[in-house]
């Protein structure tokens, strides 16, 4: 699972059932607890904890990459964060 946050979203649905397999027999072979998290789990844990690093330290890497925030004067749901997802082919957000 390392780096998973980097190759997860990269790999097809044969990888994912392919590692998933892989926990499996080591579930069956006593070498990993049934109740233990899955992979998909783990990458999306480690995914959360990335971003969440990355929205608490302004001087990370990939700071810079995040669109600004923003304020509603609403409030129609809870999110996870509070700034603006950038609009696929929005190119001048990303060259900032």
């Amino acid at each position: 699972m390392y780096a998973s946050p980097a190759w997860w979203g990269f790999a097809t649905a044969a990888d994912k059932q392919r590692i998933e397999a892989f926990v499996r027999r080591g579930v069956r072979l006593g070498l990993y607890q049934a109740d233990d998290p899955t992979p998909a789990e783990l990458s999306a844990d480690s995914d959360d904890n990335l971003f969440e690093c990355i929205l608490s330290n302004s001087h990370h890497v990939l700071s810079h990459l995040l669109p600004d925030k923003i304020n509603h004067e609403h409030n129609l749901r809870d999110r996870r964060h509070s700034r603006s997802l950038c609009v696929k082919g929005d190119e001048k957000k990303l060259s900032n």
